[in-house]
């Protein structure tokens, strides 16, 4: 059996903004749907600002024959108004929740009846019941607010005794952390699956960005490799990709249980990555 085939794979989305992007996501779904993944996540704004967008898009993917994973944020979020939402997602047989505490808007403070993720997971468990598979959030780099990693740790352990199925990671390149991070929480008592989240090199600056602005460590080789290639994007491309495969290929001999890959609502990066791992 292959490298691809033994661990389960999964991908997340964006609501798209506009039909054409809608469009779009169509054709990328049906492509990577053909890699048989275990399910696709779609992301959800902060106080609900994507609600239907991501309501729309996680019923398209139903509609193509894949399981869907919406995500659901707690901020600003009431009890009633989580219990409108799970209740449409029941309707449409979805049993699979990302339930996350989201973003705070800077310089804001957002009403509603929970604080943290661990609460949406209570919350979701005592109201629904058993029959829901639960992800939340980990961060082998740990969380950006969080000063103390101990506290992260901690917070994360609390979620996973709250009600948590399994959990997928912040995107990271670093495998250490993410092993130190799984031998962390399970000596604490989180026994529950930790999927790596895995970012494709879409485009650099972009992901650079991201990491700047969420603690993620780019190792300066990777960093200063990627910046010497200029504008010279096929170089780019086929660099992200082979890095990004070898740390798949770590983290699948370290025990990953899955691999979730943050697609930008792209599919052929993606899918070279999971070709090279299913080939080798």
């Amino acid at each position: 059996m292959t490298a691809a085939r033994e661990v389960p794979i999964s991908f997340e989305f964006f609501p798209p903004n506009t039909p054409i992007g809608d469009e779009k996501l169509k054709g990328v779904v049906q492509e990577l749907g053909a890699l048989a993944p275990e399910f696709f996540s779609v992301t959800y704004g902060a106080g609900g600002s994507t609600r239907e967008k991501t309501l729309a898009t996680v019923t398209a993917i139903a509609a193509a024959g894949f399981e869907a994973a919406p995500h659901l944020s707690c901020v600003g979020s009431t009890r009633a108004g989580l219990t409108e939402i799970l209740a449409t997602y029941r309707a449409q047989n979805i049993r699979r929740i990302v339930a996350l505490r989201g973003d705070m808007p800077s310089g804001t403070h957002l009403g509603g009846d929970f604080r943290h993720a661990a609460d949406l997971v209570a919350f979701i468990r005592e109201t629904q019941g058993p029959d829901w598979h639960i992800e939340v959030a980990a961060y082998p780099e740990y969380h950006p607010e969080q000063r103390y990693a101990a506290r992260d740790l901690a917070h994360y352990v609390t979620k996973v005794k709250a009600g948590a199925n399994s959990a997928i990671t912040q995107f990271f390149f670093n495998a250490d952390a993410y092993f130190h991070f799984v031998d962390a929480t399970t000596k604490l008592g989180a026994t529950a699956p930790v999927v790596p989240g895995i970012m494709p090199f879409h485009n650099f600056a972009k992901i650079a960005q991201f990491a700047a602005r969420d603690g993620i460590e780019i190792p300066r080789w990777i960093a200063l490799k990627m910046e010497g290639y200029m504008d010279d994007t096929a170089s780019i491309r086929a660099f992200g990709i082979d890095v990004v495969t070898e740390l798949c290929e770590r983290l699948i001999a370290g025990g990953a249980p899955g691999l979730h890959f943050y697609t930008m609502n792209q599919a052929p990066v993606t899918v070279e990555i999971c070709r090279r791992l299913s080939a080798r």
